[in-house]
C-alpha cells in the first residue's frame, strides 16, 4: 500500500465584509407633475438615445415635468467617477432635480 501525502491548501472566502450599511429607500415621488428629473449617466450603451425618449414620452404624459441633461453631471463610469459620483448630491439640489434616473450600463 502506498503512503499517499494530503496537501492542503489554504483559502479565502473572496467576498470581503460589507463596507457600507444597508440605509432604507428615499420615499417615492407622489405624482411626476410639476416635478424636475435629472438624468444621472455612465455613458455606456446608449443613454442619450433612450433618456430623449422618456424625456418625449413623459413630457406627453406629464406637460409640468422639467428635465436635467446628463451632461451637466459628467460620466459615472469614467476616470473620474469618484469625483462626479462624490458631486452628485450638492449638484442635484443646487439644480433643484426631485428625482434622478441613473443608467445605463449593458
Amino acid at each position: 500500500m502506498k503512503n499517499s501525502a494530503v496537501t492542503q491548501y489554504a483559502a479565502l472566502w473572496p467576498r470581503g465584509p460589507r463596507q457600507a450599511k444597508v440605509k432604507p429607500l428615499a420615499q417615492r415621488l407622489d405624482t411626476l407633475e410639476g416635478k424636475t428629473i435629472a438624468w444621472v449617466w455612465d455613458y455606456v450603451f446608449r443613454g442619450n438615445e433612450v433618456f430623449e425618449q422618456l424625456e418625449k414620452s413623459l413630457s406627453a404624459r406629464y406637460p409640468g415635468m422639467k428635465f436635467i441633461n446628463w451632461a451637466e453631471f459628467g460620466n459615472t463610469h469614467g476616470g473620474d467617477e469618484r469625483a462626479v459620483v462624490a458631486a452628485l448630491p450638492e449638484k442635484l439640489k443646487a439644480l433643484g432635480a426631485d428625482a434622478v434616473v441613473s443608467g445605463m450600463g449593458c
